[in-house]
């Protein structure tokens, strides 16, 4: 199954027999003081050193969250937008929880966008996935409700159901168009969390076939060392499923552990992308 995404002029496929898709994820200030302080000006010059790294590092898409407390939110990320799509042609993720930022983002975007993303709550499916029909996007669901986000990958799972019955059933978006999200919560609140959130890819993938994704960080915050773990993590969720993960596309260690496993899970056909890099690597 494909989740195909576009800028006005490249396309990006996410599957289980294409490249894992590096999604960058540092167009965010949420822990950035002088970034919100930028974005509360008005000013954004920051975005472009930001698409410049990640571009650079081997991002493949790129998330936008305009974020800054205080800030005027839609018109931000309506600029930004405009602003990202003259510095590169990579197909942009909508980021944000709130529905008139969304449209905002959506409306200035020429293509078909990723909107980060609905939970399986019924107020918020019912204002983000109209929004996601409307705009022909496809939309990153987060298997959580009203009530918890769950412990236990059969309960993560049974949201899942939930989210794509509604997605699909009752609003026409196309299952391909839906990337779940397993829920990566961080290793140092609970050593068997990284192992709940495998599972949950594992009973994701062979019940649905979906793409999924996962905010990469979440997996190692709070603990030393956090560029190692993840790339110790991202492989073996690759293993179980996972096809893409917005991240850090600027760190090396992180970009080359997925790139490592593509080739051995045979999404690399005889090398070419791991030889090819190597080989710029070189040169540079």
């Amino acid at each position: 199954m494909h989740t195909i995404l576009s800028s006005a002029t490249k396309t990006v496929r996410i599957g289980d027999d294409q490249p894992f898709a590096v999604i960058g994820e540092r167009i965010n200030p949420t822990g950035r003081k002088i970034f919100q302080l930028q974005l509360r000006s008005g000013d954004l010059s920051r975005v472009e050193i930001d698409v410049a790294e990640q571009v650079a590092g081997g991002a493949m898409l790129l998330d936008v969250n305009m974020g800054a407390p205080l800030a005027d939110e839609a018109e931000l990320m309506t600029r930004a937008v405009k602003l990202i799509q003259q510095l590169t042609d990579l197909p942009l993720v909508i980021d944000s929880s709130i529905v008139e930022v969304l449209d905002a983002g959506l409306a200035a975007y020429e293509g078909k966008a990723l909107v980060n993303s609905v939970t399986a709550e019924d107020e918020r499916l019912a204002a983000i996935l109209p929004l996601v029909k409307k705009y022909g996007a496809a939309v990153i669901g987060l298997p959580n409700d009203e009530e918890e986000i769950p412990e236990e990958p059969e309960r993560r799972l049974e949201l899942t159901r939930r989210l794509i019955y509604t997605a699909t059933e009752k609003y026409g978006i196309e299952i391909s168009d839906i990337v779940i999200d397993p829920l990566a919560m961080p290793v140092g609140a609970d050593t068997l969390h990284p192992t709940r959130t495998l599972e949950t890819i594992a009973l994701i993938r062979e019940e649905f076939g979906v793409n999924m994704t996962l905010g990469a960080s979440n997996v190692s915050f709070g603990m030393p060392d956090r560029h190692t773990i993840s790339a110790s993590f991202l492989p073996i969720a690759m293993s179980h499923g996972l096809t893409s993960a917005i991240m850090d596309a600027r760190t090396p260690q992180i970009v080359k552990a997925v790139k490592a496993a593509d080739l051995v899970l045979g999404r690399d056909d005889w090398g070419a992308n791991w030889i090819a890099a190597f080989r710029a690597q070189q040169q540079e």
